[in-house]
């Protein structure tokens, strides 16, 4: 089995004789974090903490062994992960994987879903304070679900970001509800101008709805209306299929934003991003004509 020595924190590889560096995840324990066998040389990726190419990773209720066994394999890529819709509210040890991530460097944030409930509820202050007390650093403010006006969206995305950062997201989880590229690109526009750090587009968790047809295909014309009115950087389109995650990656390279990835699929999506699946290898190695 390829073990590190414990009592350093760089060590060689008694399989291979590489260099390999570990990275405290608490007191008793150490995970690999990379690998420096480079001899593609490929293009470098932007080091954590990343403000572009962030790979959002949808958690629906990972145990703790589950959440450890992901980061030892690909923390690396792994930027935020998102406790998909309601999940947080019913997990009875949230507490500990809320100190898990911490531990492992990687915020955490709850699915929009249960601010659209607690909004819905009348209960917005209560969240609020118990996001601070579970020590939540990011929110998602969506309004993908109940009838929301556009100015108390605003207001919710504006009250939030005075503590917390705000990930808000546009477009309904209807996949029979659709708006004109227009109407996107002015939320994306007004939440930004709000203070949401990144603006989710909305796709969900099967990639059928929003910013894609029902059966999966891009709304190309939708995406190249936001990219030619936004800074794309400031965008999070949720892509949860690989052809998906391709289509991005080829349309505006490897550093785009991409969520709600399968735990399973942080390194696969990273795959694609260095060129190392046939889908992007032309491209990102510049081998294309």
């Amino acid at each position: 089995m390829h073990q590190p020595a414990a009592a350093a924190s760089r060590s060689t590889c008694f399989i291979c004789d590489c260099y390999t560096t570990y990275k405290r995840a608490n007191s008793k324990s150490w995970y690999p974090t990379r690998m420096n066998l480079d001899f593609l040389g490929l293009p470098a990726r932007v080091a954590k903490p990343r403000n572009v190419g962030i790979t959002h990773v949808m958690d629906k209720g990972l145990g703790l062994a589950d959440i450890q066994s992901m980061i030892e394999m690909s923390g690396d890529y792994i930027d935020i992960v998102k406790l998909g819709w309601g999940t947080s509210y019913v997990t009875p040890i949230l507490g500990k994987k809320l100190d898990l991530y911490k531990s492992l460097g990687i915020p955490v944030v709850c699915g929009g879903t249960l601010l659209e409930v607690a909004e819905a509820r009348g209960r917005i202050d209560d969240y609020r304070t118990w996001l601070t007390a579970q020590g939540f650093t990011h929110v998602e403010v969506s309004d993908g679900t109940i009838d929301m006006s556009r100015e108390r969206k605003l207001e919710l995305i504006s009250m939030f970001a005075q503590d917390f950062e705000v990930l808000s997201e546009v477009g309904s989880k209807d996949d029979e509800e659709i708006y004109a590229p227009y109407q996107w690109v002015e939320w994306i526009k007004e939440e930004l101008a709000a203070g949401s750090w990144k603006v989710i587009t909305e796709a969900r968790e099967s990639g059928t709805a929003g910013i894609f047809r029902n059966t999966g295909e891009v709304r190309s014309g939708l995406i190249d209306e936001i990219a030619h009115e936004i800074d794309v950087t400031t965008v999070l389109f949720e892509a949860p299929q690989k052809a998906q995650q391709a289509w991005f990656i080829k349309h505006f390279g490897p550093d785009v934003n991409l969520g709600n990835i399968p735990p399973d699929e942080a390194i696969p999506l990273e795959t694609l991003r260095r060129g190392l699946r046939s889908d992007t290898l032309s491209l990102i190695l510049g081998l294309e004509n």
